[in-house]
């Protein structure tokens, strides 16, 4: 039996449960330990890699590489690649926002700014006096600092998701099938949230489903990041800066007619075309090769009995 892989989605989604399992028996989405309890559950992939590390007993140097840990082997096109991850993530979101008021789904409010002004009353926050002012330092905050206040949070879920699991499963199924599958399991992941409304308050439990789509879309572009780079360090900044980003730019709707967060924005299905053309235009214009996306054979994984075998486990 490959016996890494069990192991990593038994502790990866078990160790998931156990952190929101509080949620689950009071409070929900209401709990004021929500913000502390999905901070814990996105490390739990790091654990994960954890995990499966104690088991084939890598070295620590070799792991660190094939789990993408270094800048990859081109460490400068790494490096513009952070950047374009650093800025690009944003212009998603917006043009997925402007999409959205274009053909009629969401109306923004530029002026007043009414829906955040009720996020903060909705928050017990007095309402400052300039408040495009503080809606404009938001959003640049959001941008500018948001993947390095966010980062390591990101780098719990990244390093499992995209560092371990990813070229794992490209090497086994192919490039595509690769990226789908490990967007669809980062996204199952999710449920101990999703299914109580996380994400999608109106949709219930079916935002777990929704949350799924959205994930395998989203994960073709950061997936395609780790894979062109060999590097972990691009998708951390990418997923860092979508959950600072996402939020500020939806608040910028019309609190008289709240957005639809199934259909507006990023993570609803105006942004899930976003997604699926700039994915689809990454993987045409910009192709990554093979043994590029599966780096690590599957059967490398398997421990062994020798310590040489031992070394060449697979850990992306």
């Amino acid at each position: 039996m490959n016996r890494p892989l069990p192991i990593f989605v038994v502790l990866a989604f078990g160790l998931s449960w156990a952190a929101a399992l509080p949620l689950w028996l009071g409070g929900g989405l209401g709990s004021p330990l929500l913000p502390l309890l999905a901070s814990v559950m996105m490390f739990t992939p790091t654990a994960a890699v954890l995990g499966v590390w104690a088991v084939t007993r890598a070295p620590a140097k070799d792991w660190a590489r094939r789990t993408g840990l270094t800048l990859g082997e081109r460490g400068k096109r790494t490096g513009l690649i952070v950047l374009a991850a650093w800025l690009g993530v944003p212009l998603l979101a917006f043009l997925a926002m402007g999409l959205s008021a274009a053909v009629g789904l969401v109306a923004l409010d530029l002026d007043r700014l009414s829906l955040l002004r009720a996020a903060l009353q909705a928050r017990g926050m007095e309402i400052p006096g300039d408040l495009g002012t503080v809606a404009a330092l938001q959003i640049v905050v959001a941008i500018v600092a948001g993947p390095l206040l966010n980062a390591i949070p990101a780098l719990g879920e990244e390093w499992g998701w995209r560092g371990w699991l990813l070229p794992r499963l490209t090497s086994a199924n192919g490039m595509l099938a690769g990226l789908l599958l490990s967007g669809a399991i980062w996204g199952v992941w999710h449920a101990p949230l999703t299914l109580l409304g996380y994400n999608y308050p109106s949709l219930g439990s079916w935002a777990a489903l929704v949350f799924i789509g959205f994930c395998v879309l989203a994960g073709v572009l950061i997936g395609w990041l780790r894979l062109r780079t060999g590097s972990v360090w691009p998708a951390v900044v990418a997923h860092g800066s979508l959950n600072a980003v996402v939020p500020p730019v939806l608040l910028l709707g019309d609190a008289a007619a709240p957005p639809n967060e199934l259909l507006v924005g990023l993570t609803g299905l105006v942004g899930w075309v976003v997604l699926a053309l700039a994915g689809a235009a990454l993987l045409r214009f910009f192709p990554v090769r093979q043994e590029q996306a599966g780096r690590t054979p599957p059967a490398a994984a398997e421990p062994q009995t020798s310590p040489s075998s031992a070394q060449h486990d697979s850990a992306e």
